[in-house]
């Protein structure tokens, strides 16, 4: 996937981010932190990794099923690929 080579510094920020993230939400059950707080981790983790998702899905999608040029087939197979993603992460 090239195209994510073109952003990959920022992905990597992103997802060490998250890595801290979930890194506070161990912290937080280790410390025995109230639950108000631990939610609060967790909805924010959650939506880092949304967030991520989203911008790895639109890459994929501008790249791989819109981008101008595309056979049929290869359209066809990165339409297919994201259906199979969004597949599993809605379950």
């Amino acid at each position: 996937m090239a195209h994510t080579q073109a952003g990959k510094d920022e992905l990597l920020k992103r997802v060490k981010r998250i890595a801290g993230q979930v890194q506070a939400i161990e912290r937080a059950l280790e410390g025995e932190a109230d639950c108000a707080k631990t939610l609060h981790l967790v909805a924010a983790t959650r939506g880092a990794i949304n967030g991520l998702l989203d911008e790895i899905i639109e890459d994929h999608a501008r790249e791989h099923v819109a981008k101008p040029g595309l056979t049929d087939q290869e359209r066809a197979q990165g339409l297919e690929e994201l259906l199979q993603a969004i597949r599993r992460y809605s379950k």
